[in-house]
């Protein structure tokens, strides 16, 4: 059995076509400052994320997105966790650009953090309380 890591290790990525990394690049330097690990695999389909994130045994997958599709994404990405057995135990978070009125849609799917514009504090605060809960389970 592994042992317990110490830092909190997150997983972000982007879905194809997005062409946009400034906000993803921000969000890597804020995890990191604040002392959790962070693996940046950029542009990725939803199934190959969640590989990756069973490879890398992450506690976080964030997605940043900025050019639409995010439904019809988000949706294939929380299938492919719930068929690969880590949506239950693993941090979904989306952040970027899209409808406000998508994220009752996104939460009802799994997600356990939305963000359209944030701080640091509220994305480090969400992911530490995120997982306290699901470890509880």
């Amino acid at each position: 059995m592994a042992q317990p890591r110490n830092k909190i290790k997150v997983l972000l990525a982007q879905f194809p076509l997005e062409t946009h990394s400034r906000g993803i690049i921000t969000v890597a330097g804020m995890l990191k400052d604040a002392g959790m690990e962070v693996v940046l695999i950029g542009n990725e389909l939803p199934e190959r994320i969640i590989d990756a994130a069973i490879q890398e045994d992450v506690d976080v997958v964030g997605i940043s997105t900025y050019c639409g599709g995010e439904l019809a994404l988000a949706d294939d990405l929380m299938k492919a966790a719930e068929e690969k057995g880590i949506k239950e135990s693993t941090v979904f978070l989306l952040g970027g650009i899209f409808p406000p009125k998508n994220i009752p849609k996104l939460k009802e799917m799994g997600f356990d953090g939305t963000f359209l514009s944030t701080t640091k504090e509220e994305i480090v605060s969400c992911i530490e309380k995120a997982i306290a809960s699901k470890r509880r389970r």
